[in-house]
């Protein structure tokens, strides 16, 4: 298929820089390189991300939950594996040719990789300074990176202007927690807020250099009751809008943390730095509420057109229709300076995932499953024409996981006309793939969508002992006129057994809650969760299963009980070659 561009030379030069990259059988590859095997948690990732620089289109970033600086279950009691107290968690990744290799940097900062213990009685681990594989910068500032991660790029400003000239500006947006103990030490109120990293630099900041990154800004404003999840970061990437070089980030604000007996009360809030991150201003998206009559926003993304209106998105259930969930969609047309009132562009939606008694969340794999909270939650890309928006055509796409758990699926669904209206949602997982988590990509200029997912292909399981099997898929498909065609497989990744992933509570499998894409014009990038190198632990498996049927099992020592793989989850992804060009 011939597709036309509007691209200017010089980036249509970098383009097929980029391309000449990759082939037309790019396999997939691991993303979080730093990583461990062994033991667990070190070995444990999960929540990707993924962003490419739209100026520099074989420069990607990619961020997960990364265990890597934890200790090991050994030290102190064998039977536990905690988070260790102070050390963060939000693991950073590059490529510069377009997802072919990737790197994983190690920085300074507080620690506890070094804490191994020994089977049987020790002193437990004392985390020091030391190597860290994840975001640097926040132990200095009395921060933790909590993960979550979100990434875009976007402009580097200058003398209080935006331009591609001045070079590109990483924005990396993660949960943080305070690093002191107790109150008086703490860097900002409440349990956990928004905190945003910025390099002008990657390929410093690549290489080791923790100068290369900004301290962390913190985005949230915070009560002593404020929990901040869920956020999302994206920066107006399209020299041709109007708001050119705006950030936005979105979160769900719990303003009630432990306070409310069902709930906390939660609202979206959406934040916007008009001066490259140094500052931010929030903004409330519809009211506050979490009860039986409305749920508001959650699972946000934010992305914004080539004239510089901005979207979020977030799955919510509405009173009017019957308090059944939908895909709700609120817009800004001046800068994230108002939005409007949230409304339905898809739906409803439904949790596929079971309830497990044990973890109080859904899980669709079976019991003691990995929980699938975020499965129906939306997410978008637009064809803005990034980085000048000269080819855009702003054509919106949306993909979510809906259904029962008999059959999860991957729906798709897009918008031509600025979300006004929208196409009625389509399934498009292979068959025999039951849907877990979702993210789709459109080329800047319209002409091809990707979307990647993480799915099952053993039925819900209502024991432990039988093997389950996890995948990742990317798809691809072209934009024909009016509408997108049929998606077919560019990718599909190895099979793992997702029982080898796991909370560090150890008591269920642990995945996360979303997968992510990206795309330019010749290739789409994409990252999931992945378990084909774990390895499942039949001792773990009878003492989950113990848990749910009252019966008594010993609880393991992970690194006596189980084989050393055990809770060995990886990101996997990288780029793929358009098969149409």
């Amino acid at each position: 298929m011939t597709k036309l561009s509007a691209i200017p030379v010089a980036v249509a030069c970098v383009l097929l820089a980029a391309t000449a990259a990759l082939g037309q059988d790019t396999p997939d590859v691991r993303v979080s390189r730093g990583s461990p095997t062994a033991p667990f948690s070190q070995n444990k990732q999960n929540e990707p991300t993924i962003a490419i620089d739209a100026n520099h289109p074989a420069v990607l970033v990619s961020g997960s939950n990364d265990n890597i600086d934890m200790e090991a279950c050994n030290a102190g009691d064998d039977t536990t594996c905690p988070f260790t107290g102070g050390v963060g968690v939000s693991g950073v990744y590059f490529s510069f040719d377009s997802g072919q290799t990737w790197t994983q940097p190690t920085y300074t900062g507080w620690t506890a990789r070094d804490c191994l213990g020994v089977p049987g009685a020790d002193a437990g681990c004392a985390p020091h300074v030391g190597s860290i594989g994840t975001l640097p910068l926040y132990f200095e500032n009395g921060l933790v990176s909590d993960g979550d991660p979100a990434v875009a790029f976007g402009p580097k400003p200058a003398n209080g202007s935006f331009s591609w000239a001045n070079g590109s500006r990483l924005y990396y947006a993660n949960l943080t927690s305070n690093f002191g103990a107790t109150r008086s030490e703490a860097a900002f109120k409440g349990f956990e807020a928004i905190a945003v990293s910025r390099t002008d630099d990657v390929q410093s900041a690549a290489a080791g250099s923790e100068a290369a990154w900004m301290p962390p800004v913190l985005v949230s404003h915070q009560s002593s009751t404020t929990f901040s999840d869920k956020e999302q970061v994206w920066a107006d990437n399209a020299s041709s809008s109007r708001f050119f070089g705006n950030v936005y980030v979105c979160w769900a604000n719990f303003a009630g943390q432990e306070k409310s007996p069902n709930a906390a009360p939660a609202q979206l809030q959406v934040a916007v730095s008009t001066d490259g991150g140094n500052t931010w201003k929030t903004h409330p998206i519809g009211a506050a509420a979490n009860n039986g009559q409305r749920n508001p926003l959650d699972g946000c993304t934010i992305r914004t057109d080539s004239n510089g209106n901005a979207y979020v998105f977030g799955v919510g259930t509405l009173s009017s229709q019957g308090h059944n969930a939908f895909e709700l969609a609120s817009i800004s047309s001046n800068g994230g300076g108002t939005w409007s009132a949230p409304r339905p562009v898809a739906g409803p939606v439904t949790q596929p995932g079971v309830i497990d008694p044990v973890l109080g969340r859904p899980v669709i794999d079976g019991v003691a499953g990995a929980r699938s909270d975020l499965a129906p939650a939306p997410s978008v890309d637009i064809a803005n024409g990034a980085p000048t928006g000269a080819d855009a055509t702003n054509r919106i796409v949306l993909s979510y996981v809906s259904g029962d758990i008999a059959a999860p699926h991957v729906y798709f669904t897009e918008s031509t006309d600025g979300a006004a209206t929208w196409t009625s949602p389509r399934t498009i997982e292979t068959a025999g793939d039951r849907g877990y988590y979702t993210a789709p990509a459109i080329s800047p200029n319209g002409s091809d969508v990707y979307v990647v997912y993480n799915a099952f292909t053993t039925p819900y399981r209502t024991e432990t002992t039988s093997p389950r099997n996890l995948v990742g898929v990317v798809l691809h498909a072209d934009v024909a006129g009016s509408s997108t065609g049929t998606f077919s497989e560019l990718d599909r990744g190895a099979d793992g057994d997702p029982r080898s992933s796991s909370q560090n509570n150890l008591v269920g499998e642990f995945l996360g809650d979303y997968v992510y894409a990206a795309a330019t014009r010749t290739y789409g990038a994409a990252v999931w969760n992945d378990s084909r190198n774990g390895a499942d632990c039949a001792a773990m498996d009878a003492w989950r299963l113990s848990l749910r049927a009252g019966t008594s099992v010993p609880r393991p020592a992970p690194q006596q009980d189980c084989t050393p793989t055990f809770g060995n989850s990886d990101i996997f992804g990288g780029g793929f070659a358009d098969p149409t060009p």
